[in-house]
């Protein structure tokens, strides 16, 4: 009768309200058979409905104990998208549980992990490497069957990576998969990277960190998922559980003055064991941006949506397009650390963008600048993508070199830069 009443109550939003897509909390406490009737239910009103939610294999529905839930491993090929935890936690660093100085010592892969150490980590280039192998992953849609070559130097498949003793990829096409790296729950993603970036970091340079992060979820394949004011690098005030905080903590500024750090110790419930951990990082005003940070950040969020809209390489369909297209370089034990090379071709399969024969994208998430030679571009031109040429908001991705002859990339610290081949 309650799953009566959910598919009741979808069918008049949907046909009364135009609704044109839900989330479900706690989706996997669901039955995989409920969701997909309730997608053909939904379809027959309109086609075009996603559907999306929270697969965790946890709890009493763990492993299929009850029956086949919908789950994210479970869910796969059905087009009904899951929040991916594997590319999330290699992104932003540690896990959604993590508390007091385990929030400081577990960098992520955009915010300093092993390349840029914070004084409380441990993390070692082996981790850094694994961690990149995950957001490899993460940003060809999670695919279990997807072939890259690991840290290792071996050729594995997305299923055969760890993430937390589970296999990391769990997905057939890319729509089974929701990228995000913040949400409602847990630190916003200023917060997060506040607490594992080293003190002494520049705003400028914690803003580019933000952009990184922003710019990994919006150009991997799959559906991009960003939490209100990661383009405007909202803070709570490092409030971890905000539902029932009030405006206070929850307070989004549009106007770009102030992106609400430092107003106070979010609420005890959730947040008072941290309170020591966060005392020096509220205290610090250098850690509080202006209109300027701000702003650059929020125009480098429009960039990025705008670079993912002006090509269909970057929103493939299919797990078999996929596999043919895309392809990762810099790989291996011998790779660069903090880099990470991907090419999205068109010259495979029938044509997808008459713009473009092929992508090369370079996330350096190192402080230091990165050259690196593609054989397989060599003698092939290649320019900088022109909303980044033209950006107002990343002067520094400018700077980025292409050398046609060698194929040789040169990329700034901190930057996300996209080549076209015409």
């Amino acid at each position: 009768m309650f799953f009566k009443l959910m598919l009741d109550t979808l069918r008049v939003w949907a046909k009364e309200y135009q609704v044109d897509g839900f989330r479900f909390d706690l989706m996997s406490f669901s039955f995989k058979d409920n969701l997909l009737e309730i997608k053909k239910a939904l379809h027959e009103i309109d086609p075009t409905i996603y559907l999306y939610g929270e697969g965790w294999n946890f709890g009493e529905v763990a492993n299929n104990v009850l029956g086949v839930n919908a789950t994210q491993a479970n869910m796969a090929g059905t087009g009904i998208g899951t929040f991916s935890d594997r590319g999330r936690d290699a992104i932003r660093g540690g896990g959604p549980f993590d508390s007091q100085q385990s929030l400081v010592a577990n960098q992520g892969f955009i915010n300093g992990l092993w390349y840029d150490n914070n004084g409380s980590s441990a993390a070692t280039l082996q981790q850094l490497l694994d961690t990149g192998d995950l957001v490899k992953l993460a940003l060809a849609g999670t695919l279990r069957d997807y072939s890259l070559v690991d840290r290792n130097g071996n050729l594995v498949t997305g299923a055969q990576l760890n993430y937390g003793g589970q296999p990391a990829g769990y997905t057939l096409n890319p729509p089974d998969v929701i990228n995000y790296i913040s949400a409602h729950d847990n630190q916003t993603l200023f917060d997060n990277n506040q607490y594992k970036i080293p003190m002494a970091t520049t705003m400028a340079d914690r803003v580019r960190v933000n952009n990184l992060g922003v710019a990994l979820v919006g150009l991997a394949q799959g559906i991009p998922f960003f939490h209100a004011g990661d383009d405007i690098l909202r803070s709570k005030s490092f409030d971890k559980n905000s539902y029932n905080s009030g405006d206070w903590f929850n307070k989004l500024d549009l106007t770009y003055q102030t992106n609400n750090f430092a107003v106070g110790f979010p609420q005890a419930g959730d947040n008072q064991g941290d309170y020591s951990t966060m005392d020096p990082f509220l205290l610090n005003p250098a850690l509080k941006p202006g209109f300027t940070s701000i702003y650059s950040a929020h125009l480098y969020f429009e960039n990025i949506l705008r670079i993912r809209k002006s090509s269909p390489l970057f929103r493939l369909q299919t797990g078999d397009e996929v596999k043919q297209r895309v392809k990762f370089y810099n790989v291996g034990p011998g790779q660069q650390p903090a880099l990470i090379v991907m090419a999205i071709s068109d010259k495979v399969g029938r044509k997808l963008d008459p713009n473009a024969k092929s992508i090369v994208v370079l996330f350096n998430v190192d402080k230091i600048t990165k050259t690196i030679s593609l054989p397989d571009y060599a003698g092939i031109p290649l320019e900088l993508h022109p909303i980044l040429r033209n950006s107002l908001a990343d002067l520094v991705v400018r700077q980025s070199q292409y050398n046609a002859p060698n194929g040789t990339f040169t990329i700034p610290p901190r930057t996300t830069a996209v080549f076209l081949e015409r």
